[in-house]
């Protein structure tokens, strides 16, 4: 097949392995994938009132083995690697049915697992027929492209909905339900429709504004719906054409608030910020040569700046960077000098990381939110790279 231009914001009919060879190769940022789990459920489930459990028995669910459930695993696996950037990630989410073969094929193709995390569902459904416990989570997999690949994680986005602690592995969310929930005639339309919030909490994670977001198995258009609400372009593929339709549908209806960088950009701000060496700070007048600094605040770890920028202890005559230095006195742990190093100012402890703050602001042009906000507007992709 020949290669086409990348289909921002549409769903496409077909199969998902045969079109996806038909994309560019790494020009996608993120993919999400929830592909069949291969229940193979053996009988009918009812419950204690005797009546039907709707459970997974569609057709597209169904394998002949699991050497065949493999070869669609490796192939779509496969398509998939080939459209991730370098600095792209994959997220798979599945059951105890397939999500450990999945895993296995993943590590044998390069991919580098990065988590699993355990969605656990509050009200998963019971195991009406008591013969063992009830399945109350599922499990994703987020990976890289290869072991030392560079990817997004905007950590503080992640802390900030978690209550301002770290995210942890094991989430709780609720399962799709209620008016989420999209039904035709009382029944529903797709049999493992995903919840937004867990959708939400994917995307915020692992991509930035204007980023490209695939979902090869695209269901009714969950990722769809989250990605055009956080302002990602996004890519879905499915097979069946009544889901397809409802996709566009339901994506159609979804109206974002206005794009404003300021706004909707959660990256580390740090992190963001214009480089500054140490020496910089020296040069520029903020910190003498010969000035004291003081390691954690401890009158006992002194260290005398050198005009070069580099530091020399006191104690031992150690010198390197702020950052050699400290990892000297850590006995080899990994230091970030610039939170670890003190110097007083009118009788007040303050890190260099406080002094590089202000080196910024005194002598760096600021940008200006109007030429960022046109820029990510002309260039997404550009803005997501950055």
């Amino acid at each position: 097949m020949t290669t086409q231009a990348l289909p921002l914001d549409q769903v496409l009919l077909g199969d998902c392995i045969e079109l996806m060879k038909t994309l560019p190769a790494k020009s996608v940022d993120m993919i999400f994938a929830d592909p069949p789990y291969n229940l193979q459920l053996q009988q009918e489930l009812w419950r204690p009132n005797m009546t039907k459990v709707d459970a997974v028995d569609d057709e597209w669910d169904k394998f002949s083995s699991l050497e065949e459930y493999d070869r669609f695993t490796r192939q779509w696996l496969q398509a998939a690697q080939r459209l991730l950037k370098d600095t792209g990630t994959l997220w798979v989410i599945g059951t105890y049915h397939n999500i450990f073969r999945i895993g296995a094929i993943m590590q044998d193709l390069g991919f580098w697992i990065l988590n699993d995390v355990v969605w656990i569902k509050t009200n998963p459904m019971p195991n009406f027929r008591g013969v063992r416990f009830t399945n109350a989570h599922e499990t994703l997999i987020w990976a890289a492209k290869h072991k030392k690949a560079r990817y997004t994680f905007n950590y503080h986005a992640m802390k900030e909905i978690n209550g301002g602690k770290q995210m942890r592995s094991d989430w709780v969310l609720p399962i799709c339900s209620g008016a989420e929930r999209i039904k035709i005639n009382g029944k529903k339309a797709h049999s493992t429709q995903k919840p937004e919030a867990l959708l939400y909490r994917v995307i915020l994670a692992s991509t930035n504004v204007g980023d490209v977001v695939l979902d090869p198995f695209f269901g009714t258009g969950t990722t769809g719906a989250v990605a055009k609400k956080l302002h990602r372009h996004w890519i879905g593929i499915e097979r069946e054409p009544t889901y397809v339709e409802i996709a566009r549908q339901r994506i159609d209806a979804v109206q974002p608030a206005p794009l404003l960088p300021a706004v909707f950009d959660v990256r580390d701000k740090k992190r963001l910020a214009p480089r500054v060496a140490f020496a910089q700070l020296v040069e520029a007048g903020f910190i003498q040569p010969g000035q004291k600094l003081y390691f954690q605040r401890d009158p006992q770890k002194v260290a005398y700046v050198r005009p070069d920028g580099k530091l020399k202890l006191a104690a031992d005559g150690f010198e390197g960077s702020i950052h050699q230095v400290g990892k000297h006195l850590l006995g080899g742990r990994p230091c970030n000098g610039w939170e670890h190093w003190y110097f007083q100012r009118d009788g007040q402890w303050l890190p260099l990381d406080a002094l590089r703050e202000e080196y910024r602001q005194k002598c760096l042009p600021a940008a200006s939110p109007e030429g960022e906000q046109l820029r990510l507007l002309e260039e997404p992709s550009d803005y997501a790279a950055r």
